[in-house]
């Protein structure tokens, strides 16, 4: 899940680039893209039954995200990217720092 956190670190970075300078600039949609892909690849390795005992964080919408833009590139929409990636991520990685910390403690 530390890798999961590690992208949502690298997503708020493009955010703060501002929604102006992502539809700008071509590059910054295809990162935030490769950003979503990477974090449906590391929830799809989860143990199902972790996934299922923690269902505060929207893996299934993660991996959908994922599968969206593996295979149905052509029809992503990048202001829903920009969406997930300024307001929806950070409540995910909210949550995953919380399940983490509690580990940490044993709560």
């Amino acid at each position: 899940m530390e890798d999961i956190l590690d992208f949502a670190r690298v997503a708020e970075r493009l955010v703060a680039r501002g929604r102006r300078a992502y539809e700008r600039d071509e590059m910054l949609p295809l990162a935030a893209e490769a950003i979503l892909h990477r974090v449906g690849e590391a929830v799809s390795r989860l143990p199902e039954g972790f996934v299922t005992a923690h269902p505060q964080v929207r893996w299934r919408l993660m991996k959908g995200m994922r599968n969206l833009i593996a295979h149905e590139c052509q029809v992503v929409d990048s202001s829903i990217v920009w969406n997930t990636l300024a307001h929806e991520l950070p409540v995910d990685a909210a949550s995953i720092r919380a399940i983490l910390d509690a580990a940490d403690t044993g709560t």
